[in-house]
């Protein structure tokens, strides 16, 4: 009789998925409420600068933004919340709330496009550190340790100095340094896992190096990638407003949210105290949302936290012939 062997469908698979991502949100909503509500901000920031117009579309009128951010009306200069301009005007009678609305865009590049970086340096540099050890994990580490010697808004600076302002530069700058930053986490990760059982037996069945990094290490440290890139979201917006507000970041007429607090926000705190308002309140909930969310996500994801509010804090155990077990 042939052997039959049971491979799962395409479909069995998708729904395998499916279950994995519904379980997760649901342990998402009914164990981290405050993770949940960071979610929500994170879609709604990303939603608004996906729709603050739909230029991209060809669409340029459409959107969320009910103004051009860049639309001057002198005769409406500092004008106070209204009808007309629901957060105000700045000091060139532009409307608040669509530079508000495009700022949001400009966070989201900065958030995905540094967080990608972040993850991609930490990842290949982290793992090959690990994985090699000896004098390559040496050479990097002091590399490393040099890097986290120095302030990383000076670095910053002096590197937007060098290569200008801009949003690409803004990106790459955050994310090329932000990466270094996380290489000693992802190495951490490797060298656990290095060590674990099944690595040995792999390499003592003769597996190559490539292969036991793409089938064993790489896959389990997934979850640590995608802690680093929800977590490193906040930071990395928060550089780009630092370095906005500093005149290094994001050049004007772009509403940076940093840049709005450095340029009107200043100018006019007294007399116009909304400028300064606005941005600061969208920059904060912004970066609060993504650190709730990000800490619900490690919590989530790294088995070694779930004691304290993962699945496992709401088991009552039971004492039995003087042995310690689950509930029934």
């Amino acid at each position: 009789m042939a052997d039959i062997t049971h491979t799962p469908s395409l479909a069995t698979e998708e729904s395998k998925r499916r279950s994995l991502l519904a379980d997760f949100l649901i342990r998402l909503v009914r164990e981290k409420p405050m993770g949940t509500f960071g979610g929500i901000i994170v879609l709604l920031l990303f939603f608004t600068g996906v729709f603050a117009d739909l230029g991209w579309l060809g669409l340029p009128e459409i959107g969320l933004a009910p103004y051009e951010y860049s639309e001057i009306h002198l005769k409406d200069r500092l004008a106070a919340p209204s009808a007309t301009y629901v957060l105000g005007a700045d000091g060139m009678g532009r409307d608040m709330l669509s530079r508000i609305i495009h700022g949001a865009r400009i966070s989201m590049y900065v958030g995905l496009g540094a967080s990608i970086i972040n993850v991609i340096i930490a990842g290949i540099i982290g793992l090959i550190s690990g994985y090699k050890g000896g004098r390559v994990d040496i050479t990097v580490q002091r590399f490393v340790d040099a890097a986290l010697s120095f302030p990383f808004l000076i670095i910053a600076i002096t590197l937007m100095a060098l290569v200008g302002t801009g949003l690409v530069q803004v990106i790459l700058v955050i994310g090329v340094w932000g990466g270094i930053l996380w290489i000693r986490v992802v190495r951490a990760a490797v060298i656990a896992i290095k060590e674990n059982i099944y690595v040995d037996a792999a390499r003592a069945i003769g597996s190559t190096t490539t292969h036991m990094i793409l089938r064993h290490i790489l896959p389990n440290i997934v979850p640590v990638m995608i802690i680093i890139f929800t977590v490193s979201m906040a930071g990395n917006i928060l550089a780009e407003a630092s370095l906005s507000f500093l005149g290094f970041g994001v050049p004007p007429p772009a509403p940076s949210w940093g840049g709005m607090l450095s340029a009107e926000g200043r100018r006019y705190m007294y007399e116009a105290p909304w400028l300064a308002i606005w941005p600061g309140l969208a920059l904060t909930v912004a970066v609060f949302g993504i650190n709730m969310f990000g800490d619900a996500m490690r919590d989530l994801l790294d088995p070694r936290l779930r004691g304290a509010g993962g699945r496992l804090s709401g088991m009552k155990i039971k004492i039995k012939g003087g042995k310690i077990g689950s509930p029934d």
